[in-house]
């Protein structure tokens, strides 16, 4: 398993990790992903660790705190083998002090979260949405505290636009906070949005992307294809408004193209629209997810290979979007490659 460091920290990750979202599923979200018990999970923690992912994210939200408490109960007797990432803001109840990123939320949410991990430090705390409500001094001061006290490691944030994570991001140099270091992002094949802005930034300003739904919200998973009904088995039924949207018709030309390429490297749909990802700039790891051993151990194996470069243009090709104002005016002329060189 390849290891890269974590945007601009010294924390390695592996480039594939591993989303608790189906621990302890219930609702009709989190149901609908899978319900997998401490004694499943724990056996899916230890494939993970024998092939080298070490990374396990979740958050608070995930079915009301079970995934938290699953997870806990799947590392015990692991703890100092694996890392811990899990994220809060997003509502954990009705009240005012139920939601959003002020001090008094944060220290009881990563207290509350330390409960259910049964864990006494978290290795990476991520902000899952941007409180506006809330000064960003007040967030970066109590997140300093938080690191200070031992209880969480390394900070970073989830589903931020470009201007929220800069001004976070100039805060905490200004004041001397710890500086966001990962930024969890929606990226696939069928979803490119990240690199207009978020990449960019993240290129300059080292924060790197931990990637959630890279298989589309399981749109790339070989299951879906022109002209064909929704299989039965497929969660969409009952999650497809909860996730990113996609258009039919062009999410229908990639996977005709992922098709012909599976044809010529031997490897599933999944593998190689999670092999594409590895390969684009900033991705520091990205998460995967697995109901059952089969399934985990089939995305395991979209790392240790390459696409050809050939391959690659052409899942570039079928997949490129116009970028919307104000990005796409100078991409059209040769001076946006002096103003904007390339990310490497």
């Amino acid at each position: 398993m390849e290891y890269r460091n974590l945007g601009a920290s010294g924390l390695r990750v592996p480039v594939l990790s591993f989303g608790a979202g189906t621990f302890g599923g219930s609702g009709p979200l989190f149901g609908a992903w899978g319900n997998t018990d401490a004694e499943e999970a724990r056996r899916l923690v230890d494939i993970c660790l024998e092939a080298g992912v070490n990374l396990f994210d979740t958050a608070d939200v995930y079915s009301a705190g079970a995934s938290e408490e699953v997870l806990g109960q799947a590392i015990r007797g692991q703890r100092d083998a694996v890392l811990i990432s899990t994220k809060t803001a997003l509502p954990m109840g009705e009240g005012p002090q139920a939601w959003g990123t002020s001090r008094a939320r944060l220290i009881r949410a990563t207290d509350d979260a330390l409960r259910r991990l049964g864990t006494d430090y978290i290795d990476l705390l991520q902000l899952h949405a941007f409180d506006a409500s809330t000064p960003v001094e007040e967030v970066l001061s109590t997140l300093d505290g938080l690191v200070a006290a031992g209880k969480i490691r390394y900070v970073a944030v989830s589903n931020f636009a470009g201007w929220e994570l800069m001004k976070s991001l100039a805060a905490a140099e200004r004041s001397g906070y710890p500086r966001y270091v990962a930024h969890q992002v929606y990226y696939s094949l069928a979803g490119r949005d990240y690199e207009w802005e978020l990449m960019p930034l993240g290129a300059d300003q080292g924060v790197g992307a931990l990637v959630w739904s890279p298989l589309a919200w399981g749109r790339l998973t070989g299951k879906i294809r022109r002209g064909e009904p929704l299989p039965a088995a497929s969660r969409l039924h009952e999650t497809a408004q909860y996730g990113p949207p996609v258009d039919d018709e062009r999410l229908f030309n990639i996977v005709e193209v992922l098709d012909s390429i599976a044809a010529e490297t031997g490897k599933t749909v999944p593998q190689i629209a999670i092999n594409w990802l590895l390969g684009r700039p900033t991705v520091s790891s990205v998460i995967m997810g697995a109901r059952n051993e089969d399934q985990l151990r089939q995305n395991l194996a979209a790392a240790d290979w390459s696409l050809s470069k050939d391959q690659i243009e052409r899942l570039d090709a079928v997949s490129a979007v116009t970028a919307p104002y104000p990005y796409f005016p100078y991409r059209r002329q040769q001076g946006f490659a002096l103003l904007n060189p390339p990310i490497v």
